[in-house]
């Protein structure tokens, strides 16, 4: 029988219907609710990215931490039974700790016992700008909703300590940037049967960019989808200042340099809108690292481990990749891989994550079809 007793929160006044706070307000099992971190150091050495999720209604919460050094992909993931305490954001070595709302959080994740060289962290995060709203995300299969997120975004910075492999990194203010993304609703995750929607309705293409840069004095978020036609289904471009309105930059478009043979993106301009006197600017993106997130991160098309599957109790992996032979990863091309990059804007240099999807035909970038790669 199942237990219905009140968890610690039911004691708010903060319920958006009338159920328990355990429950969410679907029955889809794709029910969802999730974070995730990036941080890097501004010469690229180490990209750091983390992140937590529940799954309300199979019944798993898990995490996961990707460290990023050379051609190193140090990994650990963690997943257990979802419990009653949903401000216990902790799950086997990783843990996130929400000290200030919207504020300051503080990112661990301990080290193996057996392994005093294995990947652990004792990590600060503090904002730097207020979180700003993403758009409402919404995709559809044929009549049936797939997707529909609601997310925000913040850009921040950190100071700490990364040990691995006997080193110690140390993190610092004003020499690395973080960035963070949270967001909840219903994305699918593995497990869904397969029928004639997906059939009928398959993805020709799909194109993607998702972008928070932090700079001294500012904040901006570019965030452009589109199908294979190029037609937009999801458009930002904000900038966020303080003491300030934030400023809508139009209709971003971006043009990609891709490393020949592959969509692997080495640089970008992203043309954007003045709205004062309508002049063009440019957003210069110079990647630094990239780190796929189908290789350590279970995001699709992960073939090792992916968010929301069930595990077992107290289940945890740590292993390492190797990054520097792209065929040992071939599924890694048909995810989303996030780059740490560098970027120019109006005589400023400010850091952030590109983050960039692109498979099958896509008619704006000359795609034609999965297969298709830059020349």
């Amino acid at each position: 029988m199942a237990d219905d007793r009140p968890v610690p929160l039911d004691e708010y006044p903060i319920h958006q219907v009338p159920l328990s706070m355990k429950q969410v307000a679907t029955g889809d099992r794709n029910a969802y609710d999730r974070c995730i971190f990036h941080l890097f150091d501004h010469e690229g050495r180490s990209l750091l990215i983390l992140g937590l999720g529940v799954y309300p209604n199979v019944g798993v919460i898990d995490a996961y931490a990707t460290l990023r050094r050379g051609h190193t992909l140090h990994a650990v993931r963690a997943s257990d039974a979802l419990g009653d305490d949903r401000m216990n954001l902790s799950v086997g070595p990783l843990t996130i700790t929400v000290e200030e709302p919207l504020r300051r959080l503080r990112l661990r994740c301990a080290a193996d016992p057996d392994d005093p060289g294995s990947l652990s962290y004792d990590i600060t995060w503090t904002a730097s700008f207020p979180a700003l709203w993403e758009p409402h995300h919404i995709q559809r299969r044929g009549d049936r909703l797939s997707l529909e997120g609601r997310r925000f975004v913040q850009a921040g910075g950190c100071t700490g300590v990364i040990r691995v492999g006997g080193d110690d990194i140390p993190v610092t203010a004003g020499e690395w940037t973080a960035t963070r993304d949270r967001s909840w609703g219903v994305r699918p995750i593995p497990g869904e049967e397969r029928g004639r929607l997906e059939e009928e309705f398959g993805t020709e293409g799909f194109h993607w960019i998702w972008s928070p840069v932090r700079f001294d004095d500012r904040f901006l978020m570019v965030i452009t989808q589109e199908d294979a036609d190029g037609y937009r289904t999801l458009n930002e471009a904000t900038l966020v200042r303080h003491g300030a309105r934030d400023r809508q930059l139009g209709w971003p478009q971006a043009d990609i340099t891709y490393r020949s043979g592959t969509r692997h993106p080495e640089r970008a301009v992203i043309h954007l809108t003045d709205p004062d006197d309508r002049k063009p600017m440019e957003l210069g993106v110079e990647v630094l690292a990239s780190l796929p997130l189908a290789v350590g991160a279970g995001y699709p098309p992960a073939d090792d481990w992916q968010h929301g599957t069930w595990r077992g109790r107290g289940w945890t992996d740590r292993r390492a990749y190797d990054l520097s032979d792209p065929a040992a990863h071939p599924m890694a091309a048909y995810g989303v891989i996030d780059h740490a990059a560098r970027f120019t804007l109006d005589g400023r240099t400010g850091y952030g994550i590109f983050e960039h999807g692109s498979f099958g035909r896509h008619d704006p970038s000359g795609f034609t079809g999965f297969d298709s790669v830059a020349p």
